[in-house]
């Protein structure tokens, strides 16, 4: 397949399945918290990746009280933070990140800032300076809200920007704050992203004598 060539001026990033492999811990816990409610695991699986915990537990158990969902997403995240065995970088991440300093670029990620900080610290990368967490919007993926938030505090507009997503909801959420986006690995394949890699060792940071940055993909 040809290479794919973008131009943008930011760049919005994800962090699980994106720059950092957390499957691991995500499946630890989720299947614990899945078997504690007699739930199957491989259904919860299939629709945790990219959410905030409590909006999983809300498709899971819509019957329940949302007051219910936030504190054991409380507890889950807790549980996240302090397990980081088996956490390690997306191939090709450290490049990537190096490639983008000095660059506008932000970590837009449905984990809260404690968990984003431990899971890329356990996987030994940068954090960029801007980050949109969790605690900083009101809604959560396939929400756009990170998103354009993500693009305003960058100071672009959401056309000027360039989303790099692993999941369903991540990518929708991209897509409705009207920007391109990057699908990173075999979660982000069944969903129409602009452009999809099996990882960022797949992307190359070019930046241009006008600001722009070109970004190649294959």
């Amino acid at each position: 397949m040809p290479a794919t060539t973008l131009t943008t001026r930011a760049l919005l990033l994800d962090m699980d399945g994106t720059l950092v492999n957390s499957d691991a811990v995500v499946e630890r816990c989720w299947r614990r918290w899945a078997a504690r409610h007699g739930l199957d695991g491989d259904a919860v699986m299939r629709v945790v990746h990219g959410r905030q915990g409590h909006l999983t537990m809300a498709v899971l158990l819509p019957d329940r009280p949302v007051e219910i969902n936030l504190a054991e997403n409380r507890q889950l995240l807790a549980e996240e933070t302090a397990d980081t065995y088996g956490v390690v970088p997306v191939p090709g991440a450290e490049a990537f990140l190096a490639a983008l300093r000095g660059q506008p670029h932000a970590l837009v990620t449905s984990a809260d800032e404690p968990l984003a900080r431990a899971r890329m610290g356990a996987a030994g990368l940068p954090l960029p300076q801007t980050m949109i967490t969790a605690g900083s919007v009101g809604a959560s993926k396939p929400d756009p809200e990170g998103f354009l938030k993500g693009a305003a505090a960058l100071g672009f507009a959401p056309a000027d920007c360039l989303a790099f997503e692993d999941s369903e909801a991540g990518i929708t959420a991209a897509l409705a704050a009207g920007m391109p986006v990057v699908g990173i690995g075999p979660r982000a394949l069944p969903h129409p992203a602009t452009v999809h890699a099996e990882d960022l060792e797949q992307v190359a940071v070019a930046p241009q004598p006008d600001g722009s940055l070109r970004i190649t993909v294959g």
